[in-house]
């Protein structure tokens, strides 16, 4: 069950935090004397724990988990396809047609770089924060989960934009902030894990959902692969060994009632309960009651119906493959709980089409029969499937890399208790090996925004993409219109190639 969830409440001193719009600050707020200001806020615990909880907000935006997000890259990397009703925003990701006028993709940039600002405003008031009448454990712990999210924030950006504004403090004047190489945002994102990874609160200590000192370890192993550092990368995912394990019943990494689990690393917390109201209000803001998720509804296929699992997805399940029925729901399964009944090919049909499957993942059906606006399952940002897999990826393409070690890292995924799949036999050679890592990644974590950043840093996309308009271009999106326009340090010529 769902306990020490945090509230991500957009604490009430918001106006004393400098929030722009993205990088530009020309809209920076004056102090009001007469109301909390940097200066005068940080004196309690109470205080400072609420301006931390301010930066984890953003992740709970329109922008990102509660609602883009999924479309992004479900639709992108092929694993969902698109039903009539789908909106011209998001049949855009699944056509590659978007532009720099992308509402959504805007709102993806704009929260996120909220999200660092409110990251830099912790950090940057260090001097004052010291200053409080505070344990230093207790205040390096909100310095490492204000590192861990401008590092998870920045990294969002550079794996979708390349060179990107890099801001690391408050900003001070008016002036824009140009673009920063991207190997600069690397800088920074591996120099604030590593010291988050110092100072935060381990997983069995720590409250649920916050960060914790493993799911920095993780982040930055991931980090490390997508650069190619292949060792660099391995060396952080061993420090991992012995603290998580597989869910023996791979649908509980998907259910309400049994999230932070064994293989939970990170997750982006939803809680009904705690309110929704201003979920409609929070395209990048997170401000006021955003404790839910759209996703139940949007890909429920007795619901909206938005998406359905792309054919080629669940044709690449073997034969014995359990988590294909606890990813997708067929004709015939039941679903509802008490009371419920079996799934109809009428609830799978569209206009001009009958679905093969519909979603189970993610999805509220194994205890009710609609889903509502309203979800509460988290989603799981990192799990430690994912982090066998990219050990197997680093033991696979780093030189003197163990293959027989890779397939040994894809067995124990193969081969949690309720899949038990054939294991893949020792001695393939390092092509083979990777077939597998690449066919793995896509039935492990399908509908899980996996597989279009995967294509991409692989160079696959252009291949596996094509049928969708995919183009070398695509790799990187275009910065949002309203950037261009609002960051004096920005011009016309800074805008990806291509767009």
């Amino acid at each position: 069950m769902k306990t020490h969830k945090i509230i991500f409440a957009f604490f009430t001193m918001c106006t004393a935090i400098v929030i722009i719009s993205a990088c530009s600050t020309k809209d920076l707020e004056l102090v009001n004397p007469t109301q909390l200001s940097p200066e005068t806020f940080f004196r309690t615990e109470a205080q400072v724990q609420s301006s931390v909880n301010a930066a984890y907000v953003n992740l709970q935006t329109i922008g990102l988990f509660t609602r883009a997000y999924f479309f992004m890259f479900d639709l992108m990397g092929g694993d969902a396809g698109g039903n009539p009703q789908l909106e011209a925003d998001k049949r855009q990701y699944l056509e590659f047609s978007f532009d720099a006028n992308h509402g959504n993709m805007g709102d993806y940039w704009e929260s996120c770089y909220r999200g660092i600002n409110k990251a830099n405003f912790v950090l940057g008031n260090a001097e004052s924060i010291n200053a409080a009448p505070i344990s230093q454990a207790k205040k390096d712990k909100f310095f490492g989960e204000a590192k861990f999210l401008r590092a998870l924030y920045n990294f969002l950006l550079v794996t979708r934009w390349g060179d990107i504004p890099l801001i690391t403090d408050i900003p001070t004047t008016t002036d824009g902030i140009a673009k920063s190489p991207k190997a600069a945002v690397y800088d920074l994102i591996i120099s604030d894990l590593q010291s988050a990874s110092t100072t935060l609160l381990d997983k069995g200590v720590e409250a649920n959902g916050r960060a914790t000192k493993q799911a920095a370890i993780a982040l930055l192993g991931k980090v490390y692969l997508y650069q190619e550092k292949y060792d660099l990368a391995l060396a952080e995912f061993n420090k991992l060994n012995g603290q998580f394990s597989l869910e023996p019943d791979f649908y509980d990494n998907f259910m309400d009632e049994t999230e932070h689990g064994v293989e939970s690393i990170f997750e982006i917390e939803y809680d009904e309960t705690l309110g929704a109201n201003a979920l409609w209000n929070s395209s990048v803001s997170g401000a006021g009651a955003n404790e839910s998720t759209l996703r139940g509804q949007e890909y429920g296929f007795n619901d909206w119906f938005n998406t359905y699992p792309a054919n080629d997805l669940l044709a690449e399940y073997e034969t014995g493959d359990t988590r294909f029925e606890d990813t997708f729901y067929v004709a015939g399964d039941f679903f509802g709980g008490t009371g419920g009944r079996a799934v109809l090919a009428a609830d799978l049909t569209v206009p001009g089409a009958v679905r093969a499957a519909g979603w189970k993942k993610y999805q509220n059906y194994y205890k009710r029969l609609n889903e509502n606006i309203n979800s509460s399952i988290n989603f799981k940002y990192i799990r430690y499937a994912d982090v066998l897999l990219m050990m197997a990826e680093c033991e696979n393409k780093r030189p003197g890399g163990s293959q027989n070690a890779a397939i040994g890292y894809i067995n124990q995924v193969r081969q949690r208790p309720s899949v038990m799949l054939p294991a893949l036999p020792l001695g393939l050679a390092a092509p083979a090996v990777f077939d597998a890592i690449v066919h793995e990644r896509r039935v492990e974590l399908a509908g899980e925004q996996a597989r279009f950043s995967d294509l991409v840093r692989w160079g696959l996309a252009a291949t596996e993409l094509a049928g969708q308009g995919y183009q070398s271009k695509h790799a990187l999106w275009p910065i949002p219109r309203r950037e261009l326009d609002s960051n004096d340090a920005l011009t016309p010529e800074d805008q990806n190639p291509g767009y």
